[in-house]
């Protein structure tokens, strides 16, 4: 019964939320269901209670978008703009963090639960933060939000939900780190191959490897105009603790970011290496092919002239024609290979 009801709400409850706490900046985020969520916006609204709630008490909130309800739900009970809906139809792009309207609005890209690298195992999450709350939403399962929700349950302290989403940022920043780490220890590995001269597969594994850096890069680096343009005009809510660590995690960003150009540097360069060294080993080939083709012309001549039945042939009736011819052919031969060599040395 209980795998038959995880299997119809995906993974979330009726309304589509997979996750959501209530944060204070005295005490760790305490989970909290959908209706204490339309509860806390009811009391929102109420005058009397609006001194109690600029405490700095705000809510995240998680949906599973593949819920067939979860997007009805956020219409019906949260106060979200068009905008945000419209962000989650265009579908996935680049990581980014903007400002829009007064709130925070991101988009997060992650890779899931393995580093294979394979497009399909790329997941996006859409983030909307105000001051009092914060919703993200997800059609697949994402390791930084695992993340954070193993933060939020081990007790962390989170004082607004710009600290929620510097978390994230911060994690996509680890994720590349684990990226550059994992990928420098293959490219030692495909170095040592190239070395021990077994170039092909390298450059297969090589080009696979700077494709996939290249979609990666575009896919979990943030877009740093739209992250320059937050710093410089923040929204009047966002706290200065909160700026300044959006503009730490967009140092970090920017590192990390470096260490993957010129990890993509260094594979082009051993790409342009293995091309080099394979383009020299084809010379060699068509050389030595060359060098044979030439010298057995000489006698392919001969035996040429000599194979047509018609009379005058020279030497046919010396006992010694033979061997005349044979020293001939080998002389030519000789001749030639001699001028075939002395033209490689010169080149």
């Amino acid at each position: 019964m209980k795998s038959d009801l995880l299997l119809q709400t995906y993974g979330a409850d009726s309304s589509g939320m997979v996750c959501g706490f209530r944060f204070s900046p005295a005490r760790s985020g305490q989970p909290i269901d959908a209706d204490e969520v339309v509860d806390w916006f009811r009391e929102c609204k109420d005058d009397a209670a609006t001194a109690a709630k600029d405490a700095g008490e705000f809510l995240w909130l998680h949906f599973n978008l593949a819920h067939s309800a979860s997007e009805r739900w956020m219409r019906a009970q949260l106060d979200l703009p068009e905008t945000f809906f419209d962000a989650l139809r265009e579908g996935s792009h680049s990581t980014r963090i903007e400002h829009a309207d007064g709130a925070l609005r991101a988009v997060v890209n992650d890779v899931m639960f393995n580093l294979e690298f394979i497009p399909s195992d790329i997941a996006t999450l859409w983030i909307y933060a105000h001051k009092r709350f914060i919703v993200t939403a997800r059609l697949k399962p994402l390791r930084s939000v695992d993340r954070l929700r193993a933060s939020v349950r081990e007790g962390e302290i989170f004082r607004s939900p710009a600290e929620l989403l510097v978390h994230l940022m911060r994690d996509q920043a680890d994720l590349l780190v684990q990226i550059v780490r994992r990928t420098s220890a293959d490219v030692d590995r495909i170095e040592d191959r190239f070395l021990s001269q077994r170039p092909t597969q390298n450059r297969l594994d090589l080009g696979a490897i700077r494709r996939t850096l290249t979609r990666l890069q575009r896919m979990l680096a943030p877009e740093p105009g739209a992250i320059f343009r937050l710093l410089a005009r923040p929204p009047r809510w966002l706290h200065p603790e909160d700026v300044q660590d959006l503009r730490e995690s967009t140092e970090e960003f920017s590192v990390v970011l470096s260490d993957v150009a010129g990890l993509i540097e260094r594979v082009r360069l051993l790409q342009e290496e293995i091309t080099s060294r394979l383009e020299e080993q084809n010379n060699r080939t068509l050389f030595t092919l060359t060098l044979v083709t030439v010298l057995a012309m000489p006698i392919n001549i001969v035996a040429g002239f000599f194979g047509m039945n018609v009379g005058g042939i020279p030497l046919a009736e010396n006992k010694h024609g033979f061997w005349v011819m044979v020293l001939l052919v080998a002389g030519f031969t000789g001749l030639t290979g001699w001028w075939a060599f002395r033209r490689r040395r010169e080149r």
